[in-house]
């Protein structure tokens, strides 16, 4: 049997890295109330998401016809243009977060 069989397989593992967001399709913001401020709380309380620690991306899958003000962590592009498109706002929070930047050592 060849040596690469026969040796343990290691090596480098990024899940402990990764970034993880809960999903929410525009479709699913037509059970709140036309014109209503939605943040991760009020997606908790629907059922939408887990808790309020959790991380949310707002995808464009379906119809939006109300009017709403949506805060989230991330937006897709067709989530974007749908809820700007029947009069809302897409308001990104959450961390500025840095790309750690390797320092040339001169």
């Amino acid at each position: 049997m060849p040596l690469f069989r026969r040796v343990p397989k290691r090596g480098f593992n990024n899940k402990q890295f990764a970034r993880r967001f809960e999903i929410v399709n525009v479709s699913q913001l037509e059970g709140f109330d036309d014109g209503a401020e939605i943040g991760v709380e009020q997606l908790s309380q629907a059922g939408l998401v887990d808790g309020l620690q959790s991380k949310v991306k707002i995808l464009g899958d379906g119809e939006l016809t109300k009017r709403l003000q949506v805060a989230a962590h991330k937006f897709s592009k067709s989530a974007e243009q749908k809820i700007i498109g029947c009069g809302g706002a897409a308001i990104k929070v959450g961390g500025n977060e840095k790309k750690s930047a390797r320092r040339k050592q001169a």
